[in-house]
């Protein structure tokens, strides 16, 4: 069965955000993942974030291309907009619909077959021209839904679970979105929910192209001895350079925190990223310094979790393409059709 309708009965007693909505109202259709699926986490962790920013799900369009990780949007967010494209072409689907319509909160979900074999150039352009979306790879490096194949992103060296040793190099879609100027650029994985709620949080509130790349092990085909992507490889060799919460504006809030101990970045819509370092001298403002620290770690066998980069400055598409405030699917005929002085001056300003 691969569509299961959850209960719409819950207790009366559930806790509601600011809108009035339980925690609940943003789940979906019950999964149909293999039962421990990382996936099923990250979609936990959506859900925690979505309720807590309090966010309307009929404000949300989720979309997704083709694999294990773009079955998940039908597993959350079930009252939202929802697309599944065909294979690695979510990004440009998303592009065209959030040119459409730029009210909307864009959330794209996607594996590393999608983004990182078939979809490499979807990807590539849709973070280089500041797509204003959350795009959440869900890696576990390797092809669950066809038998336990390498990804592009499985480590040289690593091993499948039938022993055959991978002799290519992994593409590494942070370092490759550093490259391609996200404004928001995160790693985590699946299972610490403690640190990736609060990066979904932060991406969603972001205005430009932000990118988490989620380690998300498979608990079928990359789970063993010789995995780089298994649970615990993770745990054994994660270095998280900080630790995350997003304060969004209601009352004033007080802190005392030791000098030099936190930065804090503001949001364009006016919440509060603290962070509390706990790598030396990492500064998630930097982005050649981001790269550089990937560089130095990867060496030394460890996986950096946390907020990589981030431009609290950002723009946008439509700040680039300068479209009008509201959104193009609501303009009518005569904004559409300004006239042939218009047109006129248009073909003459090109001459």
């Amino acid at each position: 069965m691969t569509y299961i309708v959850k209960p719409q009965l819950h207790h009366p007693m559930l806790a509601t955000n600011g809108l009035g909505y339980t925690r609940r109202d943003y789940e979906g259709s019950v999964s149909t993942l293999c039962a421990g699926c990382g996936h099923d986490s990250i979609s936990a962790s959506i859900i925690q974030a979505c309720y807590e920013l309090e966010l309307p799900p009929h404000r949300i369009a989720k979309l997704s291309g083709i694999g294990c990780s773009s079955k998940t949007p039908d597993y959350f967010l079930g009252a939202s907009h929802g697309f599944n494209t065909v294979h690695g072409r979510m990004p440009s689907v998303l592009t065209g619909a959030n040119l459409a319509n730029r009210e909307l909160i864009y959330l794209g979900v996607s594996g590393d077959g999608d983004s990182a074999s078939i979809g490499l150039g979807q990807f590539a352009h849709a973070i280089r021209r500041g797509v204003n979306m959350t795009y959440i790879v869900e890696n576990n490096g390797v092809y669950g839904l066809t038998k336990g194949q390498f990804s592009a992103t499985s480590d040289k060296g690593s091993k499948t679970k039938k022993g055959a040793v991978n002799h290519d190099s992994a593409i590494d879609l942070v370092s490759l979105a550093l490259q391609l100027g996200a404004t928001f650029v995160a790693r985590s994985f699946s299972g610490d929910k403690a640190q990736l709620t609060p990066l979904i949080k932060a991406a969603l509130a972001h205005k430009g192209a932000a990118f988490i790349d989620c380690i998300s092990p498979c608990i079928q085909f990359n789970n063993h001895a010789g995995s780089t992507k298994g649970f615990d490889y993770v745990r054994e060799h994660n270095e998280a350079v900080n630790m995350l919460d997003v304060v969004v504006p209601r009352e004033p809030i007080h802190a005392d925190y030791a000098p030099g101990s936190n930065t804090k970045v503001a949001q364009h819509d006016g919440s509060i990223l603290h962070l509390h370092k706990l790598a030396e001298h990492y500064d998630p403002s930097d982005r050649v310094g981001a790269m550089s620290y990937l560089q130095s770690r990867q060496a030394l066998g460890e996986i950096v979790t946390g907020l990589l980069f981030i431009d609290p400055e950002a723009h946008d598409l439509h700040d680039s393409l300068e479209t009008v405030d509201g959104p193009l699917n609501a303009l009518d005929d005569a904004q559409l059709i300004p006239g042939q002085n218009a047109l006129d001056r248009l073909n003459a300003s090109l001459r």
